[in-house]
């Protein structure tokens, strides 16, 4: 799996902040916002997000099923439909990838990649499927990727499924595919926790990203 070249990675240098709890629709705009700054700096945000499904770029209004009192928001992100609540570990990537010359394919294989080295530290084997970024255990989806690329910054990024309720997903056919399972670390572990697995990722960014 291709991964940023060793001169990238020291050179990105972001900033590494975690948010908390955040509205998605606000995050979203900041997003926006700070990615048309004169005076960009890479930055990293971790995070968790309200309840929200969001539709990417692709999305098709029929596979949200029956979001019932969930807001349904349109993003300008790559990929279909997903849910973003408590317990899953957000992820967003603001950085200026095309001064440094990185290929929107190399990062996400980097991102797929940290994503399956912190399920490692886990003893969670992961895998990818051709086609449909994001990360699967077994048949099951466990993170999902969805990047945006304007004038050569980045902005949106992962979400990992740590200890959450999973029944909104049953709203909506997940990624776009009908009857998509999905699975979460606590599935494997019960004793994870949020603040275990921020750090775990901290720990695998630094070694990709700083």
């Amino acid at each position: 799996m291709p991964s940023l070249r060793p001169e990238q990675t020291v050179t990105l240098t972001p900033e590494l902040l975690n948010l908390g709890k955040q509205p998605y629709a606000t995050i979203y705009d900041q997003m926006r916002i700070l990615v048309k700054e004169e005076k960009f700096q890479n930055q990293i945000w971790l995070l968790e997000h309200d309840p929200v499904f969001t539709l990417g770029t692709a999305a098709k209004r029929a596979h949200v099923l029956n979001p019932g009192d969930i807001p349904v928001i349109q993003t300008d992100r790559g990929g279909e439909v997903t849910y973003h609540g408590p317990g899953q570990l957000v992820i967003y990537f603001l950085l200026d990838i095309k001064s440094k010359k990185i290929g929107p394919k190399s990062l996400v294989a980097s991102l797929q990649t940290l994503i399956k080295n912190i399920l490692e530290r886990y003893q969670i084997h992961s895998n990818f499927v051709e086609g449909a970024p994001g990360v699967y255990v077994d048949e099951k989806k466990i993170a999902s990727i969805g990047l945006r690329i304007s004038k050569g910054r980045t902005y949106h990024g992962i979400s990992l499924n740590v200890k959450m309720d999973l029944e909104p997903f049953k709203r909506i056919n997940p990624c776009g595919y009908e009857g998509l399972e999905v699975a979460q670390i606590s599935d494997f572990d019960s004793n994870v926790s949020m603040k275990g697995v921020e750090s775990v990722a901290k720990e695998e960014m630094q070694k990709i990203f700083v």
